[in-house]
């Protein structure tokens, strides 16, 4: 599939197509959704969820400072898009969802678990990705809360094209501006061990 979306991109470009109409091609989006693509801002500086300190506490290296990536950012290629889609459907199809029934007390952000819920979701895709050479500055933890009013957690990847959703409640990666959630907090890109509030999304 990877060698397939490579190929697609590389026809699209020697036919004179520009990368960005091949990338919102590839995102399987309408070309009226580019508008869509959008950086979030971040706010002022706030607590990570605890939950996340006693995970980095377990999983130091996921947690580690990485200052050698310059930018922040990646391009989105064809290729690095493979990577977000295969990563996306394998963990979905492979983490049992178990709702967490205790709250706060039962939250425990593990990696590759058999049964897990949002939080174990997103750290392993996280996981994953880092182990694919992604720069951490990119991959960034977001807190959100769903239309029931429970919190959830989903994976943030900042592209140069904007930022998209890797969400265990969907199989589709989206922009973050068409995620239905409202937005509580993010992992900073400066240094991922710090958290930021979010600004509101224009609509």
């Amino acid at each position: 599939m990877r060698a397939f979306l490579t190929l697609a991109a590389a026809t699209l470009v020697a036919v004179g197509f520009s990368l960005q109409p091949a990338v919102a091609g590839l995102l399987g989006m309408p070309m009226g959704l580019q508008s869509a693509l959008q950086r979030i801002k971040l706010e002022t500086s706030t607590l990570p969820p605890m939950a996340y300190t006693m995970f980095c506490i377990k999983y130091e290296a996921d947690c580690r400072s990485r200052r050698v990536f310059r930018g922040g950012s990646v391009t989105l290629t064809a290729e690095r898009w493979a990577d977000l889609n295969e990563i996306n459907q394998k963990v979905n199809q492979t983490i049992v969802p178990e709702p967490n029934e205790l709250g706060l007390a039962g939250e425990k952000w593990l990696i590759g678990p058999e049964r897990g819920d949002c939080n174990d979701y997103a750290v392993t895709k996280r996981h994953e990705l880092l182990e694919r050479g992604w720069p951490a500055r990119s991959l960034l933890l977001s807190e959100v809360v769903v239309s029931s009013g429970e919190h959830h957690l989903v994976l943030v990847v900042r592209t140069k094209s904007g930022d998209l959703v890797l969400d265990n409640l969907t199989s589709q990666i989206r922009p973050w501006t068409r995620a239905p959630y409202r937005w509580v907090r993010i992992q900073s890109p400066v240094d991922t061990r710090l958290w930021a509030t979010i600004a509101s999304r224009r609509v």
